[in-house]
């Protein structure tokens, strides 16, 4: 089983971009999908994530407002939304896949085991 993101490039400040992910190999049906980013310098953190039914999303208070996490278990994607990209936001994104823990908290606890090569998001102000 293996991820697979793209979608990123070099953009403005308030442009947009659609990053997608897609999971060969198996059935993203079973995963709650995530994305997180790592800019320079900094550790990797958690930016959105969306559960394996769509029943529930989760968003990081830096990604609230401006993207959107959605998915689509026939097409095996995950899709993240960016809308008016900050200079901020510039990091490798990548996009990770787990499932349920025995004891559900919240898509933040969930132990993301599958992870894609990340894709470049920059933003120039």
């Amino acid at each position: 089983v293996q991820l697979q993101a793209s979608g990123g490039g070099s953009v403005q400040a308030g442009d947009s971009l659609r990053l997608s992910c897609v999971l060969s190999g198996g059935s993203f049906s079973s995963y709650n999908a995530a994305w997180f980013r790592q800019a320079p310098g900094k550790e990797r953190e958690f930016v959105a994530a969306i559960r394996w039914n769509s029943g529930l999303t989760e968003y990081a208070d830096s990604a609230k407002g401006r993207f959107a996490v959605s998915r689509d278990n026939f097409k095996n994607t995950a899709t993240l939304q960016m809308n008016d990209l900050k200079p901020e936001d510039t990091a490798v994104y990548f996009c990770a896949a787990g499932l349920d823990p025995l004891r559900w908290s919240s898509l933040r606890g969930v132990t993301y085991n599958l992870w894609g090569q990340g894709t470049l998001v920059t933003v120039s102000s």
